[in-house]
């Protein structure tokens, strides 16, 4: 599937007297933005915001190159408990990498993803691409909630649910999600839980 700034290529080259003509369809607006710029500009991504500035990622989102970015609204991160969002917020490394999570090396518009693609983060993690009907899926969940955001380096999706790599979880947030959780509530019990957050 070949697309022109996210606009999907219908019919291809239409030879002409005087050049070629590709179809596409829909108009192609003009693009002057960087993500960067689209960040500062959602009010639906505040918190995106101001996790970029501490994470000093805001230099790499408004430079040259084709990134796509998998931007976590306000309602993403009020899901997550309050408790572990500001243990991310307050740890620039687990942030680092929270972000670098949500950053695809090359720009993907949702008209080029095909289901079962395996994307890489910048975070070198790797995410499932599907489709759900007409809706895109991440790691098996409907969560994109506005596509094709176009950037002069690149493209946004929003998406409304956050996606928290393994190296920024605690060892307890991991054991929960695993076949130890039995261990994990026999630790608390013993009033070890400390050790493991």
């Amino acid at each position: 599937i070949v697309t022109v700034n996210c606009a999907r290529l219908l019919k291809a080259d239409h030879h002409a007297t005087n050049g070629v003509v590709h179809v596409i369809d829909k108009v192609i607006a003009t693009t002057t933005n960087t993500i960067q710029q689209v960040i500062e500009t959602e009010d639906s991504l505040e918190t995106l915001r101001t996790a970029v500035a501490a994470s000093d990622l805001s230099g790499l989102l408004e430079s040259e190159g084709q990134y796509t970015l998998l931007a976590p609204t306000n309602e993403a991160f009020e899901k997550i408990p309050r408790e572990t969002l500001n243990r991310i917020l307050g740890d620039p490394e687990a942030l680092r990498d929270l972000l670098n999570h949500h950053i695809l090396k090359s720009a993907m518009c949702a008209e080029a993803i095909i289901a079962g693609l395996t994307m890489e983060t910048l975070e070198g993690t790797t995410l499932d691409v599907g489709c759900s009907g007409e809706e895109l899926t991440l790691n098996g969940k409907p969560i994109i909630a506005n596509k094709d955001i176009l950037a002069t380096n690149g493209v946004v999706h929003f998406v409304n649910e956050l996606l928290i790599p393994d190296s920024a979880k605690t060892v307890f947030e991991l054991a929960q999600e695993s076949e130890v959780s039995k261990s994990t509530d026999l630790f608390r019990q013993a009033g070890l839980s400390s050790h493991l957050t």
